[in-house]
């Protein structure tokens, strides 16, 4: 059951984190969406936060360090991306691909667009990397909500 107001929303919840395309697709098959328009429109809905993290997080990160209350939040992400980026370096392009193909809670769009950005790379290297992950993630889920519906 294609409409505006579904087709907004499984948008919207392929942006945020955590959800990304691994809860958008589930979601839109639920709705009556045919499984490629659901992979299509979660794909594209996940993507669209790719450049306000990468260029976005350092510059925030510098105006949130002179709020203390915040600086606990900052060093969590941090830290996290730290632990994920020791997987991109180690692998460099194909551990970032890894790092966003992997459909579990933590890794995703989010996590390594955030990795790749706090660790200064490219971004005409990463993007590709993440938007490869993101298509592995999108099938393996795909693959995944087919046995469910």
């Amino acid at each position: 059951m294609m409409n505006l107001v579904n087709t907004l929303k499984i948008l919207l919840f392929s942006m945020l984190p955590i959800i990304e395309l691994r809860g958008a697709i589930p979601y839109a098959v639920a709705l009556g969406y045919d499984p490629g328009a659901a992979f299509l429109l979660a794909f594209v809905g996940s993507l669209l936060p790719i450049p306000l993290i990468f260029f976005g997080v350092r510059p925030f990160f510098k105006r949130v360090r002179t709020l203390p209350f915040l600086m606990r939040i900052v060093h969590k992400v941090k830290k996290k991306a730290n632990v994920d980026g020791r997987k991109v370096i180690k692998y460099g392009f194909w551990g970032l691909i890894l790092l966003v193909a992997i459909p579990l809670p933590g890794t995703g769009v989010w996590s390594g667009t955030l990795a790749a950005s706090l660790l200064d790379m490219r971004f005409k290297s990463a993007f590709p990397a993440i938007v490869i992950g993101n298509i592995i993630a999108g099938i393996l889920v795909l693959l995944m909500t087919s046995t469910f519906f």
